[in-house]
């Protein structure tokens, strides 16, 4: 009986539940009708023992690092910096949008904080340049999910925990797809771009122009590389690299830029407490979840239906990013990782796939199922950011959601393209 916990959460889903409330009230009604009284307490208890890690505190600090760094116009300078190497293409509001998106991702590692903060600055900008503005709003939401594919990342942390998986492999194979993801996007804008006659942003800066932008981005820029760095040469953990993140940006915003006031910090601190609150309470929930879903067998019984329909790897991958695609479209990526990547993961690594292939391969379809309709977060937050309808900009979205699709195939079967860094550094054998 307990095997009907997820269709009943997906029934919630529907009726419009809470996540949150949806992975909790799920398993914890079967649990009653089924006399396990005792599995219920069990279920609550996780929901705290979920949370409690010290691995999950980067969670808020890499926020709290975004939002110091988003309060203190260290966003502005990024965007500045991106004009001065884009802006004189056709197109080139878009192009510095892509390109700002993939330097803004190694700041906060957030699509959300990607859409809210590049989005309120670049949709209006677009929109005065001749952009329609669900055009623009797509192109901020399409470029946003590459926040959580290139360093740091939020659900690397989430999977890495749950799977036992080391976070810096996990950062270093996003590194190449996260580009991918930002280069496939340029091209379609470029394609775009001559078909339509979008306009040009600014004139061609001169190398000393340029030089300057670069000056200003300088101490934004090197926040991904005192992270990445500091884990890889042993300095610190990732959960202390988050903590020195928070402290770069502090000392950034209110010593050097001096770009960040004291009257702002408790603004800062509320915000980056409640989107913490948020993520933390869905890892919670969807940690006690994962106690039913091993309660219920549902793993085992997966694996062998999967293995029922082929036993070839390549065809299994395929039919498993067609899942994770269309689970995406309903569920956030974090909860997903928790309640799949316990049930996927040994099936593929027991088929010969690499545990850190696998774990890219689904974090980057489930952060695109961020941006995919009908449940998509980041277009809800593109929509409240452009004021355009959510179904204006889901198909507007459509060119940018196939260059994405195309890029979960090439690392899904070219697993060089996030394998190779974490081998050459010695992460994975």
């Amino acid at each position: 009986m307990l095997i009907w916990f997820l269709p009943l959460f997906l029934v919630f889903l529907m009726i419009g539940l809470p996540v949150f409330f949806g992975l909790l009230a799920a398993p914890g009604i079967l649990l009653w009708l089924n006399g396990q009284e005792r599995d219920i307490t069990l279920l609550y208890r996780n929901l705290y023992n979920g949370m409690d890690s010290f691995p999950l505190m980067a969670i808020p600090f890499f926020m709290l690092a975004g939002e110091l760094m988003n309060k203190g116009g260290i966003t502005l300078r990024l965007v500045e910096f991106s004009q001065a190497l884009m802006g004189h293409l056709r197109g080139g509001l878009a192009h510095v949008n892509v390109l700002s998106s993939m330097l803004f991702a190694g700041l906060s590692g957030s699509a959300v904080a990607d859409t809210s903060a590049l989005g309120s600055m670049l949709i209006p900008a677009m929109e005065k340049q001749g952009y329609t503005r669900k055009f623009a709003a797509a192109i901020t939401a399409a470029s946003s999910v590459i926040g959580p594919i290139i360093p740091p990342s939020g659900i690397m942390i989430i999977y890495a925990y749950v799977m036992g998986e080391s976070v810096a492999a996990l950062f270093l194979a996003g590194l190449v797809p996260g580009i991918l993801v930002g280069v496939g996007l340029m091209i379609m804008v470029k394609v775009m771009a001559d078909k339509y006659d979008f306009p040009v942003a600014s004139r061609r800066y001169t190398w000393g122009e340029r030089g300057q932008a670069s000056l200003k981005a300088f101490f934004p820029l090197l926040t991904p590389v005192i992270i990445l760095g500091g884990i890889l040469i042993g300095v610190f953990t990732p959960t202390e690299a988050a903590a020195v993140a928070v402290a770069y940006a502090l000392i950034i915003g209110l010593f050097v830029l001096k770009t960040l006031k004291w009257a702002e910090i408790p603004d800062v601190l509320t915000r980056a407490g409640i989107t913490s609150a948020v993520v933390l309470l869905l890892v919670g929930a969807a940690m006690s979840f994962k106690t039913v879903v091993s309660l219920s067998h549902a793993p085992e019984q997966l694996a062998q239906f999967i293995l029922t329909l082929t036993e070839n790897p390549l065809l299994l991958l395929f039919l498993i990013n067609l899942l994770l695609f269309v689970v995406g479209m309903f569920l956030d990526a974090g909860p997903a990782i928790i309640i799949l990547g316990p049930i996927l993961g040994p099936v593929f690594v027991s088929l010969g796939v690499d545990s850190v292939h696998f774990a890219i391969i689904m974090c980057v379809n489930l952060t695109v199922g961020l941006a995919t309709p009908p449940m998509g977060l980041v277009l809800f937050v593109a929509s409240a950011v452009s004021g355009e309808r959510v179904t204006t900009i889901a198909r507007a979205i459509l060119p940018f959601l196939a260059v994405e699709i195309l890029v979960i195939f090439l690392i899904t079967y070219v697993p060089a393209i996030s394998m190779t860094i974490p081998r050459l550094t010695g992460f994975v054998n």
